[in-house]
């Protein structure tokens, strides 16, 4: 018998029927009820971030600083409900709340929490919007949603050159540095090789803040060549990521879905799969 491609691994423990139910309502969005909870997710996370933004200014809050209160907690209470949802209904809890998501989800409620003892911390609730990345997919994007995914799959696939490219430009500007430092010296507000480098990874951005300026003729000798190469310097990591999301397109991909693995949590699956692509893991029926 041939072997399977996909070797089957067998949970420890099966979610029950109602965990089932929750997981997919609150991890999936190919079922109307897991949209209508995206979508009340979604405006729950825009109205609190609004709320805190109008709190920030003081004749909103001045006017209205206890609704603002009342309506942040009341936010935190709901977020917390949710999280708590997240950790019951899948298999692995703490697999969940050690992932992306989950140290993100536990990071919008710590503010406000934290905030009784630190109140500077309120504005940190701001941390939360982050979580509209995982909405995205709601909208029924999926050219977007495929894009998000292509470029993800470039800069990974890219990672070695561009940490190569940067290496290299980290060398020009300790260089250049430490040449201006000696060409300028510290009357001209090169002080030291580390503030010399500050004014060469400036000036090869190319935004030059006017802080730190060369006063000798070498010096904008050597100035104008760092702007000229900065110009070219922003364009090689944006060929590299380029080049390798068109080889990208050359290949086909299947549409993206929001089935996920109650074991690794990941998502992406196509509808008819049985397997996880990632961890090999039965996928539970739809």
């Amino acid at each position: 018998m041939k072997p399977s491609l996909h070797p089957q691994v067998q949970p420890q423990h099966a979610l029950s029927p109602w965990r089932e139910r929750l997981f997919r309502i609150i991890f999936e969005a190919d079922t109307p009820a897991g949209r209508f909870f995206d979508y009340a997710l979604f405006a729950l996370i825009v109205v609190s971030v609004g709320v805190v933004l109008a709190d920030s200014v003081q004749t909103l809050r001045q006017s209205l600083g206890g609704v603002f209160n009342v309506a942040e907690w009341v936010f935190t209470a709901l977020f917390t409900l949710e999280y708590l949802a997240r950790l019951i209904c899948v298999r692995y809890p703490w697999r969940y709340a050690t992932s992306f998501f989950g140290v993100v989800d536990l990071l919008a409620l710590l503010p406000t929490y934290l905030a009784l003892f630190v109140p500077e911390l309120h504005l940190l609730i701001d941390v939360r919007v982050m979580r509209l990345l995982r909405v995205f997919r709601i909208f029924r994007l999926s050219a977007y949603i495929s894009e998000y995914q292509s470029l993800g799959r470039a800069l990974v696939a890219t990672r070695r050159k561009i940490l190569i490219f940067l290496s290299v430009v980290m060398m020009i500007v300790l260089v250049v540095g430490t040449v201006m430092h000696l060409v300028e010296g510290a009357e001209n507000g090169f002080s030291s090789i580390p503030t010399s480098m500050y004014w060469a990874i400036t000036t090869m951005t190319t935004v030059g803040f006017g802080d730190i300026t060369p006063k000798t003729d070498l010096g904008r000798f050597i100035s104008s060549a760092m702007m000229l190469l900065g110009w070219g310097t922003l364009a090689v990591p944006t060929g590299i990521v380029s080049s390798e999301m068109v080889q990208q397109r050359r290949e086909p991909q299947a549409p993206p879905t929001t089935r996920r693995c109650h074991e690794c949590l990941t998502e992406g699956h196509l509808l008819e799969a049985r397997f996880c692509q990632h961890c090999g893991a039965e996928l539970p029926p739809l």
